[in-house]
């Protein structure tokens, strides 16, 4: 394969809802570039892009696939991206590498719900965009109700390059506003027959080429004024305004293809070519965490940034790279800019899919794959000697919104269940695990209840471990409300020296920037921040040496565990003040075991006489809906004892500002998503702990006096 420049490289990511037909359409791309001799098919599940096991059997994309295709004297990176919001990481990783995303409507459809996460993530990162009406082949296909959706969501920048001249079955023809020609395909798609425009569609098309010429002329002020003077732009003008606009994000071009017929694919490739940016050319790219941004220079040091990563089988780890500046090839040495480690590229290889072509070297701009790498992750950055140090500002993943508590069903698979999540989560940054030490339980933490399903098919298939998910514990905390005494004497006398201890103790709740004040007087305090969140204050309050001071810090040992398990559920304590006051000791029996549990058990009496109120996890949310799903979303909110702080309008959506306790968040996403057709998005951020209703209180009280009856 030959070396292409960073001028002749074209990056593009393949985006849009579910069954939009991405893949394909990135199948047709290699077909009429010669990458592959035969088109497969997803119902066949011989395809480029979905060609593992988990996306045969469930015949859709789970993991974004990296291919290529080769269009003249250029090169097209293409990145097949899965439609699914559960999976929206994939679509983080592709998006920065890419210059352009092709956002794939289904001509049936229309916008659909991974059309809108990938117009909101392509305005976040300012991401060109080209969109490409599909399955105009389709007996529903409308083309000109996708044309008003588009501009509903998108506004005026929405510019019909080619409309369809017989949308629907048998769908083989449309005009191209920049040629000026009409395109017929014969039956089973290919090359064009290209031709005049036919009378009947003279005025549509001349219509239409306006709109195109004005949108191209913002995209340049030179433009502008000449179109201003004339009225009217030359084809060359025009091409050069789309590529302008195109680049800034002014001119969001529209082109026809039917990818199952292979109906426009070939012209949709020559546009790409003419009109995305190269990566030197792109206004949006990649920025050094010094602020610079990426020249892709290839004359530069090598600067690499790992994207993307994959365990495949009979090949091992794969990593994907986007050659930022100057040129790798094959052996080269370099260094990792996270921990100043070294790794050789051992071979470079240009993926169709599971397919590899031996590269023998990628320049700036250029999309790569390399094998076997010692501790790469995603988002690293790997450079020559001479630019170590030099990091690249990696992607930024939404925060998992989903979250259950998993387990292996052998109990002798625990370690093998670690290992296994361990390596998934190495591969998708937006799937999480951790052991929570206070649930004692492995919580893994996902995009929603399909991410967390692939995650089941990959353990039970791949890793081949036995598991099974349930409910994750609510982390509940405990505090007092009110003023309280009590004492303990510890007492135990079994021959020879015995224990003995007394212990005599005042607690008080405890607030930020309270006065210290206690109705003892305080010889000595400890503040002490808990690893859970909150305070315990502990007041050394003893007066005429009723306990030696070397007991203290058993005593406050004592309190510490029981803190560490509170008295009415088991959960953390916070927010304490405790005085011991007054005690008594034994010459010769007591000791720190005594007064440890003398001062264990003296807390937890004064602290069931304290008020003591049970605490939950408040967390801030926002649910992002269409305005006409508003009022289902908010009354499942308030079943869900959420609290409406405020509401946003964002077009023709509405944001929802709410605080909703955790415990009542259980499996949202799904319920969101069965309230809004999958149109909602929700963040979720911890807010605070907040008081249970007392209601809710006497639930939890019963049901820990349940379980601790079973335990016994």
């Amino acid at each position: 394969m030959k070396v292409y420049n960073t001028s002749q490289i074209r990056n593009i990511a393949l985006v849009g809802g579910n069954k939009a037909g991405k893949t394909s359409l990135a199948e047709a791309m290699a077909f009429n570039s010669g990458i592959v001799t035969r088109r497969g098919t997803i119902e066949d599940g011989n395809t480029l892009s979905d060609y593992r096991e988990i996306e045969i059997e469930r015949k859709g994309s789970v993991v974004s696939t990296v291919l290529y295709a080769e269009c003249g004297d250029k090169k097209l990176n293409i990145i097949d991206v899965p439609g699914f919001t559960d999976l929206q990481g994939e679509l983080m990783s592709a998006l920065p590498v890419s210059e352009t995303a092709v956002v794939v409507i289904n001509a049936q459809a229309g916008v659909e719900v991974g059309t809108e996460v990938a117009l909101r993530y392509t305005a976040e990162l300012n991401t060109p965009m080209i969109f490409a009406i599909n399955q105009l082949d389709a007996e529903k296909a409308n083309f000109d109700d996708q044309i008003r959706s588009l501009q509903e969501e998108c506004g005026e920048k929405i510019t019909v390059v080619q409309y369809p001249v017989n949308a629907g079955i048998g769908f083989d023809s449309f005009v191209d506003l920049i040629t000026q020609k009409l395109y017929k395909y014969p039956k089973g798609g290919g090359k064009a027959q290209i031709e005049d425009i036919p009378a009947s569609e003279q005025a549509k098309a001349e219509d239409l080429r306006l709109k195109l010429v004005e949108n191209a002329a913002t995209g340049d002020d030179e433009l502008m004024e000449k179109y201003f003077d004339e009225g009217d732009l030359p084809i060359e003008d025009v091409r050069k305004g789309l590529k302008k606009g195109l680049a800034s994000r002014a001119v969001y071009p529209v082109v026809c293809v039917s990818a199952k017929e292979n109906i426009g694919v070939e012209r949709m490739m020559e546009f790409i070519c003419n009109n995305v940016p190269a990566p030197n050319e792109a206004v949006a790219t990649l920025t050094y965490k010094d602020g610079n941004k990426a020249t892709y220079n290839a004359s530069g040091d090598t600067v690499l940034y790992a994207f993307k990563s994959a365990n495949e089988s009979h090949v091992g780890e794969i990593t994907f790279m986007k050659v930022m500046e100057g040129e790798v090839a094959a052996s080269a040495d370099v260094v990792n800019s996270t921990d100043s480690s070294k790794e050789r590229l051992s071979a470079l290889s240009a993926n169709a899919g599971k397919n590899r072509t031996t590269i023998d070297k990628a320049v700036a701009g250029d999309i790569f794959s390399t094998i076997k790498l010692k501790a790469v992750k995603v988002g690293d950055t790997l450079t020559s000697a001479k630019n170590q140090g030099v990091s690249v500002v990696p992607a930024v993943y939404p925060d998992p919104i989903y979250s259950t508590a998993i387990k292996a069903v052998e109990s002798t698979d625990e370690e093998k269940l670690g290992q296994a999540l361990n390596d998934y989560t190495a591969h998708d940054p937006t799937l999480r695990y951790e052991i929570a030490r206070e649930s004692k339980q492995t919580i893994v933490k996902g995009m929603g209840e399909f991410h967390i399903n692939i995650l089941k098919w990959y353990l039970d298939n791949v890793y081949k471990v036995a598991t099974e998910f349930y409910a994750q514990k609510i982390p509940y905390r405990e505090t007092i409300t009110k003023e309280a005494e009590a004492s303990y004497r510890h007492k135990k006398q079994s021959g020879g020296s015995g224990q003995f201890a007394e212990v005599h103790l005042y607690i008080q709740p405890y607030t930020e920037g309270m006065a210290k004040q206690t109705k003892y007087p305080i010889r000595g305090t400890e503040e002490h921040e808990l690893p859970w969140g909150g305070k315990l204050i502990f007041n050394n309050c003893i007066v005429g040496g009723a306990i030696d001071a070397r007991f203290m810090p058993a005593i406050l040992k004592g309190i510490m565990e029981k803190m560490e398990e509170g008295p009415l559920t088991g959960s953390y304590a916070r927010d304490i003040v405790v005085n011991v006051f007054d005690g008594k000791m034994h010459p010769v029996d007591s000791n720190e075991m005594a007064f440890k549990l003398a001062g264990r058990n003296a807390f937890k009496d004064a602290f069931k006489n304290a008020g003591p109120k049970i605490l939950e996890p408040i967390y801030d949310l926002s649910v992002n809906v269409p305005a006409d799903l508003m009022g289902g979303v908010m009354t499942d909110l308030q079943g869900r004892r959420a609290i409406v702080m405020g509401m946003d309008s964002e077009g023709n959506r509405q944001i929802i500002k709410a605080k909703a306790p955790l415990a009542e968040m259980n499996r949202y996403s799904t319920s969101l998503s069965s309230l809004t057709s999958g149109r909602g998005v929700f963040s979720m951020k911890y807010s605070e702990y907040q008081a249970v209703p007392s209601d809710v209180q006497g639930e939890l009280l019963k049901a820990y006096e349940e379980q601790s009856k079973d335990e016994e």
